[in-house]
Formats: structure tokens, C-alpha cells, sequence
């Protein structure tokens, strides 16, 4: 049975409105029902939107078919979504799926008209096929003329619910963020943080002490990322 839930964010504030440049790359073909191969000739959209609309989130101003937008070498992380569905089951040729939805803009760049849409997350974990790259989101807005792969795309989002991870650079911050207490502690800075045949414990503990010295910014990693940057450091810094 499927349960939707509501936050109350279905508009963004604009202190909280954060931009985000992306690029439009080709999806799948099968949200809209274009790719020739697809189960869905309607496309995947067409048939979920009735279902949202009974539960109480109405996409009838969108185009029945997704904008995927890329952004190389990021990842998203999500938190409270707008609406959240449960277990949906939208046909019979694919399992149940679970849903979250949070409110955007978008905007071309150099110009003023924005443009409210739904960023549009089938979670992984319920999906069977036709999976997103991590630097990928779906998005669910009004027809945009003009629009083609290639094309640049400004995308606005919450920033409290949505927020862009440039790993490589946070990885680096990070490492150099270890550097000075590194070399002060030297090997009991990583046997205070747990056994290393436990990295899943290593991986918890670091992260509480990044919450205690305040460097919360760090805890977008994954746990493999903080990992990795804990054994940068002790093979650049311990003696």
C-alpha cells in the first residue's frame, strides 16, 4: 500500500534558494516513452502521474517525460523530501517502487524566467532497471522550447533538502583539514578512531569527531570517501 507524505516545503524560500549549473544530458528514453525498446509505450510518467495526483501531489503542468540533468564529477544528498511515496505499485510489469519528490526551479542561463519543477527520485533501492549515474538527477517541469543535449540548465533547489557534493574537492579540503593533527598525534590518531579491520565502526567513529570539531561539511561523504582520505592522510603524515 502505498503512504504518501507531506513536508511543509512545497515552495522554496528564497533565503534558502541555492543555483547549480548543470548540464542537459539524454536520458533513457523511457520516462517520456521514446526509447523504441521501452515496456511503457505511454512512458513511465504518463502512467505514474495519475497515482501521484490521487495521493495529493498534482503534476498535470508537467511534461510527461524528465529533464536529466548532469553534474560532473558531483553527487546529491537528500534529506526530507516534499512528498514521499511508499511502495507504489504504478503497473504490473515492475515491482513496487518508492518515490521522493522535492520542489525546484529552473532557469536557462543569462535569463530571468524561472520556471518551478520537481526533482524526481525513484529510489535505487525499489528500481529494477534503467538506473541514473550518482552525478545525475531526473526532473519533472513545463515543456521548455529549445531545450537539446548539450545545453546548460541552472538549477535551483533548497539548500536545507538538497545539496551538491563535489567530492574530489571536499576529499582534498578534508585531507588538509587531517594535516596538523596528523602529525601531532601520529598512529593514535587512527587507533582512537577504532580497529582498522572494523571500517565500518572507523567509519562512524570519524564521523562523530567531525561532528564535534564542527566540521560538519565533511559528513556529505560517503563512509568509502572519509575512508579513503583517512588513509591518504596517514600515508602522507604519520612518520
Amino acid at each position: 500500500m502505498a503512504v504518501l507524505r507531506l513536508a511543509n516545503q512545497t515552495a522554496i524560500a528564497m533565503a534558502q534558494l541555492r543555483w547549480h549549473r548543470g548540464l542537459l544530458v539524454a536520458g533513457h528514453g523511457v520516462a517520456s516513452g521514446r526509447a523504441s525498446d521501452s515496456p511503457y509505450p505511454a512512458g513511465t510518467i504518463a502512467l505514474q502521474q495519475p497515482h501521484f495526483a490521487r495521493l495529493g501531489l498534482d503534476l498535470g503542468d508537467c511534461h510527461p517525460g524528465t529533464l536529466n540533468l548532469g553534474f560532473p564529477g558531483a553527487t546529491w544528498r537528500f534529506s526530507e523530501p516534499a512528498f514521499h511515496v511508499d511502495q507504489l505499485a504504478w503497473t504490473h510489469l515492475h515491482p513496487p517502487e518508492t518515490f521522493s519528490f522535492w520542489p525546484c526551479r529552473l532557469r536557462l542561463p543569462d535569463q530571468p524566467t524561472e520556471r518551478a519543477g520537481w526533482i524526481y527520485w525513484p529510489h535505487p533501492d525499489t528500481k529494477e532497471r534503467h538506473f541514473q549515474a550518482p552525478d545525475r538527477l531526473e526532473i519533472l517541469a513545463p515543456w521548455i522550447d529549445g531545450l537539446s543535449p548539450g545545453i546548460g540548465l541552472e538549477l535551483g533547489v533548497d539548500g536545507r533538502h538538497c545539496r551538491l557534493v563535489q567530492s574530489a574537492r571536499l576529499k582534498a579540503r578534508l585531507l588538509e583539514f587531517l594535516k596538523f593533527r596528523v602529525l601531532a598525534a601520529q598512529e593514535q590518531f587512527f587507533t582512537g578512531l577504532g580497529p582498522a579491520d572494523q571500517p565500518l565502526q572507523v567509519a562512524t567513529n570519524l564521523r562523530a569527531w567531525l561532528a564535534e570539531v564542527n566540521w560538519r561539511e565533511a559528513l556529505d561523504l560517503s563512509d568509502a570517501d572519509l575512508l579513503a582520505t583517512l588513509e591518504a592522510a596517514r600515508h602522507l603524515y604519520v612518520n
